[in-house]
């Protein structure tokens, strides 16, 4: 059963990936999209969610290298952990890895939505909502969860 799992987590894993770059490389081939709600517009974030730390420059790779290593052990440690969040992790491993090969190499994150209908929104990519849908899953599979152990 363990072994399902980690083969779940990698084609997740590699999915998430493959589409993320993908996404990333139309719009490094120069495709733009003019709309009214929204923008595909190639750009890059030196920092992180709405260019935070940006300020670190070159160190900020090296710094999401470091936790993304210290996540990864984490979870392979955490085995009962992973296995209740093996979709989720998967997700937000590989675009956190997608992300930081951008930030190796370009000049930053490749980001190319921008919502502005109504509010103007921080620019974004594929992997970025990878990570908030990742980050719901597990909350709200945990609340779930605590539910029934009460």
């Amino acid at each position: 059963m363990l072994k399902f799992s980690y083969l779940k987590f990698c084609l997740v894993f590699i999915l998430v990936f493959v589409l993320d770059q993908l996404s990333k490389y139309i719009f490094l081939q120069g495709f733009v999209y003019k709309g009214e709600f929204f923008d595909l517009i190639l750009t890059y974030n030196t920092g992180v969610a709405f260019s935070m730390f940006a300020f670190l420059g070159e160190y900020l790779k090296y710094i999401q290298l470091i936790f993304i290593i210290i996540l990864f052990f984490y979870l392979f440690y955490q085995k009962e952990f992973l296995k209740t969040h093996i979709i989720a992790f998967a997700m937000m491993l590989s675009a956190g890895c997608s992300n930081l090969l951008d930030r190796f190499m370009h000049i930053g994150v490749v980001d190319f939505v921008f919502w502005h209908k109504w509010f103007e929104f921080a620019v974004f990519n594929f992997a970025d909502v990878m990570i908030n849908i990742s980050v719901a899953l597990i909350l709200i599979k945990e609340i779930f969860n605590k539910g029934k152990k009460c």
